[in-house]
């Protein structure tokens, strides 16, 4: 069986599970180890059963959870050089770094994974795409700006992981500070809701099956615009959900 599930989106905290017939991981650990062990349980995954965690980038909301989670199942973790510097001047215990290099595919277990770079205000942030068994996910999101290079990478998936963050006149409005809107609004900030529907009318195609919508703003959008304003890209019907920061999103199982 395989499986595909966010277990958390949004600012609060990051984690997405992806299991293999061989293979179990975690994108990300943004919350706390009390919380993923409750949230894995409620998908039938023991944490004991992970066998290793990719980071995308060294924000909090990213890996929050990495030392903790780490010193109880001693795996490895995945990230590239700067994002682990990063992580090492935040953290008192080493995690076991796998270095991999941005742009190189690699393997893990029976899964093929593949770095490509992203534009967010950190060192070196990551999206991923994931080939299982002729299957390909894309996990994008933490992004201010779509690349030709993030374009090229996610054609073709099966599953989509996008970021949906913001509607722009909602930022505009909220009462934030300047420095926050200008920040979420730049290319190195936040992907918005019509940055993510123009991206998924050029990928879309009729091998893609389900396309999750993550790191929604709780301010700055809120779920049925998210959806109103992808669905109007949109040229056919689509599977599209929610992927939410409280409780675990929709699991996927092929």
């Amino acid at each position: 069986m395989r499986k595909f599930c966010p277990l958390a989106s949004g600012s609060k905290g990051n984690a997405i599970y992806i299991e293999s017939d061989e293979t179990k991981l975690l994108v990300d650990v943004g919350i706390s180890l009390k919380a993923l062990t409750e949230k894995l349980g409620e998908i039938d995954v023991d944490i004991g059963e992970i066998d290793a965690i990719l980071i995308t980038h060294e924000h909090g909301d990213h890996i929050r959870g990495l030392e903790k989670v780490t010193e109880k199942l001693q795996i490895p973790v995945f990230s590239n050089s700067e994002t682990a510097k990063a992580i090492l001047k935040e953290v008192r215990e080493k995690p076991r770094f796998k270095i991999f290099s941005t742009g190189e595919t690699f393997e893990f277990g029976d899964i093929e994974i593949h770095p490509f770079s992203v534009q967010h205000d950190t060192l070196d942030p990551v999206a991923f795409t994931f080939r299982i068994e002729g299957i390909k996910i894309g996990v994008c999101a933490d992004l201010g700006f779509v690349t030709t290079l993030v374009k090229a990478h996610l054609e073709g998936c099966d599953y989509l992981y996008i970021e949906a963050n913001h509607e722009p006149s909602m930022v505009y409005a909220c009462p934030r500070p300047l420095v926050y809107k200008q920040r979420v609004l730049g290319r190195q900030g936040h992907l918005s809701n019509e940055a993510c529907g123009q991206l998924l009318q050029e990928i879309d195609h009729p091998g893609l099956k389900h396309i999750y919508l993550a790191h929604l703003s709780s301010e700055c959008n809120h779920p049925e615009l998210a959806l109103k304003r992808i669905q109007e890209h949109m040229k056919r019907d689509l599977s599209i959900s929610i992927a939410y920061q409280e409780k675990v999103s929709l699991k996927l199982e092929w």
